[in-house]
């Protein structure tokens, strides 16, 4: 089965006190649900993966696992640098019921291709779950090579790859080398979501649905109903939310305009701090802009 549709690349909900919020993080489920997304995709880098404990991660993906109750697939992030340890923490969450994983290439000394295709290889052969690939190279220092998904796309439970580089070409070329297979390509860049499909993508995996999940899913829904035009103006109204984004660290921003439309999903956790100052009063511009202009389709 081909994954496709508009996933949201959800945020981690904490308290006051920086620990996993279970209440808001239902709320959440329950808002991006309801709105039609078509599965969610947690512990990723909006969802503050790179602070949280392996048992902090455990703990959360059971919250999201059993609320969510299979009505829409789980996509749980377990990636890291040892092979050894992603395998681990993929076999815990396969225990505990999640619907697939993502898995985000190694980072700070970025391996070989070679390296990398082996590292993929060991993990996918020690689980039974369906892998997504996760190529963010911005931040990892390392691009996923056509190539290399070529070979990777022939393995039975490699089934797709989100792609945050934000190059369509880089996309592109994925679609290229696995025609043929039962593998999905994502946008993992908000702002190319229609450009993807346009392209013979599958839809995208995109962090702004936490606050815009009506306008995202507008992208897909429209693109595949033929209405290019309301899709494109779609696409462009979440612009605005883009902008504000880069005001802040990831994902203070993201989670303030959260907070704003009404689930307390509280602050990052630190080091990030919480927007303030002229940030703050610029992210309740927006959102209450959002708000007027958009109100239920939100």
């Amino acid at each position: 089965m081909k994954y496709k549709g508009l996933i949201c690349a959800m945020i981690t909900p904490l308290d006051e006190n920086q620990n996993i919020n279970p209440k808001a993080t239902c709320e959440l489920i329950d808002y991006l649900i309801n709105k039609g997304v078509s599965g969610l995709f947690i512990l990723g880098t909006n969802g503050e993966c790179h602070v949280l404990t392996d048992d902090e991660k455990v703990e959360f993906a059971k919250i999201v696992v059993k609320h969510t109750n299979n009505r829409v697939p789980v996509f749980v992030g377990t990636g890291g640098n040892s092979t050894r340890e992603v395998i681990n923490l993929s076999k815990r969450m396969e225990e505990i019921g999640a619907s697939a994983l993502s898995i985000i290439t190694p980072y700070f000394v970025p391996p070989t291709q070679n390296e990398l295709i082996a590292h993929y290889k060991a993990i996918a052969e020690s689980v039974n779950l369906p892998i997504m690939m996760y190529n963010m190279p911005g931040k990892t220092g390392i691009n996923i090579e056509p190539e290399s998904v070529r070979e990777l796309a022939k393995v039975k439970n490699i089934v797709g790859i989100k792609d945050s580089s934000g190059k369509l070409d880089n996309m592109k070329a994925y679609l290229e080398v696995t025609k043929g297979e039962d593998f999905s390509v994502f946008s993992g860049s908000d702002s190319l979501i229609l450009d993807i499909l346009k392209a013979g993508g599958h839809g995208a995996v995109a962090a702004t649905a936490n606050f815009l999940a009506g306008i995202d899913i507008a992208i897909y829904d429209n693109f595949i109903k033929g209405d290019l035009e309301a899709a494109q103006k779609a696409q462009n109204s979440i612009e605005e939310l883009r902008r504000i984004l880069k005001l802040g660290t990831i994902p203070s921003v993201i989670k303030k305009a959260v907070v704003l439309n009404g689930i307390d999903v509280g602050p990052a956790r630190f080091p990030v701090t919480q927007p303030t100052g002229e940030v703050l009063e610029e992210i309740k511009k927006v959102v209450e802009n959002y708000k007027k202009e958009f109100n239920k389709d939100l």
